[in-house]
């Protein structure tokens, strides 16, 4: 498969999940704003890591319609990710540690997802430096798109299948 038609595809299924995200929000019976905090962090991860993809994807396409050779498209490309990635990831960081630890779990949070996810996220994120440096290929960055479009399908997936309850009245 050619680079622009992995990332036509990898736009094409962020966007889907990105619509997915509403079709959850439709079929709630509560508004966003009455959901647990743990279920808004949850659409935040899914819409996050739709759309990022979808950005990322559409960068390359733009540069790989350009003269700009691929070693160097790719590279920029690596670049652009890492500084994303790591925004991203201090976000998500500083959500996660808002949640006291038996607030999280009574939520239906599972702190080895997040632990997990982060450190499949650093090591994303240092093979996008690694690409920068040495292997100035089109494959690391494909593998972070990849990456945050499995853990928003994740993250649609645990929004599902959470509890619906109706918030205490107490």
């Amino acid at each position: 498969m050619q680079p622009s038609e992995a990332l036509s595809t990898s736009a094409q299924v962020a966007v889907t999940l990105a619509g997915f995200a509403g079709v959850v929000v439709a079929f709630r019976s509560r508004a966003v704003h009455e959901w647990d905090k743990i279920d808004k962090f949850r659409l935040q991860i899914l819409l996050t890591n739709s759309a990022t993809p979808f950005a990322l994807s559409l960068f390359a396409m733009v540069l790989l319609a350009t003269t700009v050779d691929s070693v160097t498209i790719w590279r920029l490309c690596s670049i652009i990710t890492f500084v994303v990635l790591v925004g991203v990831g201090a976000s998500y960081g500083t959500t996660f540690r808002r949640f006291a630890p038996e607030e999280f779990r009574a939520s239906g949070g599972k702190a080895l997802i997040m632990r997990a996810g982060g450190l499949v996220a650093i090591a994303i994120t240092l093979l996008q430096m690694y690409n920068v440096i040495r292997l100035q290929s089109f494959w690391p960055f494909f593998v972070a798109i990849a990456t945050l479009l499995l853990f928003a399908m994740l993250q649609f997936i645990l929004l599902v299948a959470a509890g619906h309850e109706p918030p205490n009245s107490s």
